[in-house]
């Protein structure tokens, strides 16, 4: 399984912070499985699953300064963590 952040922002109305995800190179059950035990907003294209995630402003990962000028580690780490968290919730 292999994520990638595929865009984040903040949202016009209602205002919302949030960082969409691409998961790629998964199989049938384990999107099954994301599907029903993830809580955050999961859409499925084109054999790919796009996982949107919301958060207070004060948890938003992209929202300091120096994420603007460290958008490459600040992108990678959202990876790792996001893949850390699927891989936690696909476990029996």
């Amino acid at each position: 399984m292999k994520v990638k952040v595929v865009d984040y922002g903040v949202s016009d109305d209602p205002k919302k912070y949030y960082v969409t995800y691409k998961i790629t190179d998964i199989d049938e059950e384990s999107i099954n499985k994301l599907k029903n035990r993830v809580e955050e907003e999961l859409d499925y294209k084109s054999g790919d699953l796009y996982l949107t995630a919301y958060f207070n402003q004060e948890y938003y990962p992209f929202g300091s300064e120096e994420s603007k000028y460290r958008s490459e580690d600040f992108m990678a780490r959202e990876e790792i963590e996001m893949w850390a968290y699927l891989m936690s919730l696909l476990e029996d």
